[in-house]
């Protein structure tokens, strides 16, 4: 009988055996360890960065970048691309704005000024709308993603500019007297210290979560993302989960809006020009694979605040802007490549093997490990 004796090296040995592969711990938490650098890095380099209210001023900046960049995660997960959420930012900042200033009803001779709830609950609407027509042509009409979303990128953005005339609504305060004050809490109010907009991205990333990792229709998003036919096969509506997904997209891209407006008390038609691309970038940063099926919440907020701390930390010291644009396409190019070393021969994640399973709310073993993959690969 011979025995094993372990020592130092063994155990040092296990580190890069098929138990623990250092390589993949690095490469799946390498947005993590990108915040960590880019934290050390401007730390040392402006005694300013690393400091309560600056953190908490940088986390209102990426609050916006992380919102979209969750309604833009669904759309990726479920195969496609939503290239109209900046547009989207512009005009329901616009309609949150026009609302603001009244509306007039010649009939009968009144202006009517809505409550800043009645103002953000219709701003969102319109930005599901847009949504809901994205939504239809990609899935009713077979239309492109990246073509549907493009065309109403210029429609909703000409919308935008034809409702002001390419002019700016000023001083959204409201007036006490008209009962619709209250409009700029969501960019200058604080809840218990922390920015409304931080507030806001940290429940939307929990409703994210659940929606995405406790429900059947998360597992709806990744299966159909992963292989559309095979999810038809196995009775997913997969029509229905496209149009919802961009639905989420615009109430998402919208919710980002009313803040941008909030925070600014002023509504411009070319808010949110280019916020699709870094939206993208936050999701892409995180680890989520553009060909569907796989992308997390948390790598997504990640990549946002990846993008916003270097954006911040390269304005801090002082770098032009002209190599801040060279620095974040950089990290985008880089965030791409890493993904296709770590999703390289590695098949999509099967649908459910039949509606019964997909409809149940409780996984067999094997559903449970295919989930699990799918969710942290």
């Amino acid at each position: 009988m011979s025995s094993t004796t372990k020592t130092p090296l063994t155990g040092l040995s296990s580190l890069f055996s098929g138990d623990f592969d250092i390589r993949a711990v690095l490469l799946r938490g390498r947005a993590f360890f990108a915040l960590i650098v880019i934290i050390i890095v401007f730390s040392s380099l402006s005694p300013n960065y690393f400091t309560v209210n600056n953190l908490l001023q940088m986390s209102a900046h990426v609050a916006i970048f992380a919102v979209l960049g969750l309604g833009m995660l669904m759309v990726i997960l479920n195969g496609g691309i939503d290239l109209s959420v900046g547009s989207t930012v512009g005009l329901s900042g616009i309609v949150a704005g026009a609302l603001m200033q009244g509306v007039e009803i010649p009939a009968l001779g009144l202006k009517l000024f809505p409550s800043v709830w009645v103002v953000v609950l219709l701003a969102l609407a319109t930005g599901a709308f847009v949504g809901f027509i994205n939504g239809v042509l990609i899935s009713r009409f077979k239309v492109a993603p990246f073509v549907a979303t493009l065309g109403m990128l210029y429609v909703v953005r000409g919308v935008a500019l034809l409702i002001t005339g390419g002019l700016t609504y000023p001083a959204l305060q409201g007036q006490e007297a008209l009962g619709n004050t209250g409009f700029n809490m969501l960019g200058f109010n604080r809840i218990l210290g922390v920015p409304t907009g931080v507030v806001i991205m940290v429940v939307l990333a929990l409703l994210a979560s659940v929606l995405l990792n406790r429900t059947v229709f998360g597992r709806w998003i990744y299966a159909s993302g992963g292989n559309e036919r095979a999810a038809e096969l196995s009775g997913i509506p997969v029509n229905r989960v496209k149009i919802r997904v961009y639905v989420l997209s615009g109430i998402t891209a919208a919710i980002a809006g009313v803040i941008i407006a909030s925070e600014l008390t002023s509504a411009n038609p070319t808010a949110g020009e280019t916020f699709e691309l870094t939206a993208i970038a936050a999701v892409v940063i995180g680890g989520a694979s553009l060909m569907g099926g796989r992308g997390t919440v948390r790598g997504t907020l990640l990549g946002a605040f990846v993008i916003g701390f270097l954006s911040d930390g390269l304005v801090i010291i002082g770098v032009s802007e002209y190599w801040q644009m060279i620095f974040k396409g950089a990290v985008i190019v880089l965030a791409v490549l890493l993904n296709a070393v770590q999703y390289k021969g590695r098949k999509a994640p099967a649908a459910p093997a039949s509606p019964s399973q997909t409809s149940s709310t409780r996984d067999t073993p094997a559903t449970a490990e295919t989930t699990t993959e799918k969710i942290i690969g």
